[in-house]
């Protein structure tokens, strides 16, 4: 009786192999899915100002001296473009929501533009 149990148990463990190597995604997969492409626009100051006004003084300063969010006065001397597009989308840790779900990608990119001048 045992034995027909433990090759049950075996037979279930190794369908759920079966099926797990088959509908799980693949690294490559995953990475490409985990990679933000940033559209190409236009630097439009004016627009990423607003944007940033509606949305991050009241963590980062209206001067972006920092609040409770860091100081982003020279942040472009730190970080690139492409970096500061994918912080502002995804967010990063606890304290930096993403955006992605409330701005546009034209604006997130405007915007990471308009940092990256920030030198």
């Amino acid at each position: 009786m045992q034995k027909w149990v433990m090759s049950g148990l075996f037979f279930v463990a190794c369908a759920l192999a079966l099926v797990l190597i088959f509908t799980l995604p693949g690294k490559d997969q995953v990475a490409q899915e985990n990679k933000t492409q940033m559209p190409e626009v236009t630097l439009n100051a004016e627009q990423a100002e607003a944007v940033i006004k509606a949305n991050c003084i009241s963590c980062h300063g209206d001067q972006l001296e920092g609040l409770a969010g860091p100081n982003l006065q020279h942040i472009g001397a730190t970080l690139s473009t492409e970096q500061l597009y994918k912080i502002i989308s995804k967010g990063k840790g606890s304290m930096m929501p993403g955006f992605k779900d409330k701005l546009q990608d034209e604006e997130i990119a405007n915007v990471a533009l308009w940092l990256a001048e920030k030198k």
